[in-house]
């Protein structure tokens, strides 16, 4: 899953989906940490799992640790399965 990360926002939460200019689909997600030492990327898993109602051992940030696009990896869920949790979840 791809992810377009917003830090510093005034609440945690969930904006919908979006596409890139390679037309790649990413899901745009606000959290309030400061993008500082990781803080940014862990309140993203933290916020995201309690989403999901996942453990945080499931998720993993395969890239984009420096980047506002992140690729996150779920281990056991499915694409097509992720957009419907999210979509209820809104």
């Amino acid at each position: 899953m791809v992810v377009r990360l917003t830090p510093r926002a005034a609440q945690d939460r969930i904006d919908g989906w979006g596409v890139d200019e390679q037309g790649r689909e990413f899901l745009k997600v606000r959290v309030r940490a400061a993008p500082i030492e990781g803080q940014a990327n862990a309140a993203l898993i933290v916020f995201l799992s309690k989403v999901l109602n996942l453990p945080r051992s499931r998720f993993n940030l395969v890239a984009g640790d420096v980047s506002r696009l992140k690729q996150i990896d779920i281990e056991g869920l499915e694409a097509t399965a992720l957009k419907g949790v999210i979509e209820k979840a809104r």
